[in-house]
């Protein structure tokens, strides 16, 4: 062995007979960090425990400008583009029978 890693091996040994465990973090950030902000998270609608219900997508083809300021309207007034949809298509046909 080199002089130097013979240094530098006496002095790891006596680091590690002599050093206590200093606070280490275990590489997890404290505040839990998800990939999106509370506000983009997507909302489930509100059922009952007895009232079982599978949602799927509605795929609707219109023009970049009129989603654009359609969404930002329905975000001014705290709406989702969903929830006037679902009313619309409600309001026009109704309800489905059980």
């Amino acid at each position: 062995m080199s002089k130097f890693s013979d240094i530098i091996a006496a002095k790891n040994a006596a680091n590690q007979k002599d050093s206590k465990p200093v606070n280490q973090k275990n590489g997890k950030p404290e505040i839990p960090i998800s990939g999106k902000p509370e506000s983009q998270k997507a909302r489930k609608p509100e059922t009952s425990a007895d009232d079982k219900v599978e949602y799927v997508n509605l795929t609707v083809k219109v023009d970049k400008l009129r989603r654009q300021h359609w969404a930002a309207e329905a975000k001014r007034k705290g709406m989702t583009l969903t929830d006037v949809i679902t009313k619309a298509l409600t309001a026009k046909f109704g309800e489905p029978s059980k």
